[in-house]
């Protein structure tokens, strides 16, 4: 073999990485920033039955579905992981993921506890990472400063935040637990293990 190069092998799987997170936590600013810097890197679109908005954008922002259209592929086994929100369904179908990570890219998704214990179950080989924040204290602050909910609205998402970072900790389908304090540190942060997890491999 000669020393200028590698041999030619077969294109390598690429890798599913899922991020998770309470309300306010950053963890869709980290999403897009992993867009971004890792190579061939994609977006994973859900389907939802919700009604489309003005400012969607069919096949980016979600697949539209209707219900009986999202449930009788639900009993096809077509996502990977699917859940009721609000009286609507969502789900991340399979085939679009499978197809781009069968051609080495790597595919970004954001979603609850709840789908991510799904995936672990179908995926156990996806890298799952819990973004924190660094206290209750600032994530109130930014839950405040993003939306400007009343207090009673305010304190229902706080709850909400901590029964998920509960329920993510128990679940033990996580495995990375990042506090976001400076999201670009927390970047840095997120790329360094995707790199770590590449080269072992």
């Amino acid at each position: 073999m000669s020393n200028s190069g590698v041999e030619q092998s077969p294109r390598m799987r690429g890798r599913l990485i899922v991020i998770s997170g309470p309300s306010g936590a950053g963890k869709t600013s980290i999403c897009r920033a992993l867009l971004t810097c890792v190579p061939d890197a994609i977006w994973s679109v859900s389907a939802t039955t919700r009604p489309r908005r003005p400012s969607d954008k069919a096949g980016t922002s979600y697949e539209f579905l209707s219900r009986e259209e999202f449930e009788q592929r639900e009993r096809r086994g077509e996502f990977l992981e699917s859940a009721e929100y609000v009286g609507n369904r969502y789900g991340t179908p399979r085939a679009p993921v499978e197809r781009a990570l069968a051609e080495g890219k790597n595919v970004v998704m954001e979603i609850d506890v709840q789908g991510a214990v799904q995936v672990a179950a179908r995926m156990p080989e996806s890298l799952r990472v819990f973004v924190l924040p660094p206290n209750r204290k600032s994530l109130k602050a930014r839950l405040e400063g993003r939306d400007g909910d009343a207090q009673e609205q305010l304190a229902k998402r706080l709850a909400e935040s901590d029964g998920e970072i509960a329920v993510a900790r128990d679940s033990g389908c996580y495995h990375y637990f990042v506090v976001n304090d400076v999201l670009e540190d927390t970047i840095e942060q997120v790329i360094g293990i995707l790199t770590q997890e590449a080269g072992s491999v």
